[in-house]
């Protein structure tokens, strides 16, 4: 399944595979092997900031930049992409409520 020109058979194996992780455990294991901790970090970092984002009583992004210890480019890269992405943040976080 083809979405953008990112698309191709192996991002669909990826996600297919990421598909078949049944707990967090499997999943620490997997993306430790698959990722370096820098990327893991950024990562799980990256979804703080939409969770942040994302609440009722959401704070100013220098503020979230700070709690965060990331810039506010980031912070508005994640905003970006949590209004216009695919709607994969937003997916995720309805999921969590």
């Amino acid at each position: 399944m083809q979405i953008n020109n990112w698309t191709n058979q192996d991002t669909d194996k990826l996600f297919a595979a990421i598909l078949k992780l049944k707990t967090v455990t499997e999943c620490e294991a997997f993306f430790r092997d698959l990722l370096t901790l820098s990327e893991i970090r950024e990562f799980a970092n990256r979804f703080r900031i939409a969770r942040m984002l994302d609440e009722k009583k959401r704070k100013p992004y220098w503020q979230i930049a700070k709690d965060a210890k990331t810039t506010t480019a980031t912070v508005t890269r994640v905003a970006h992409w949590l209004k216009a992405g695919m709607g994969g943040y937003q997916l995720i976080l309805n999921r969590f409520k």
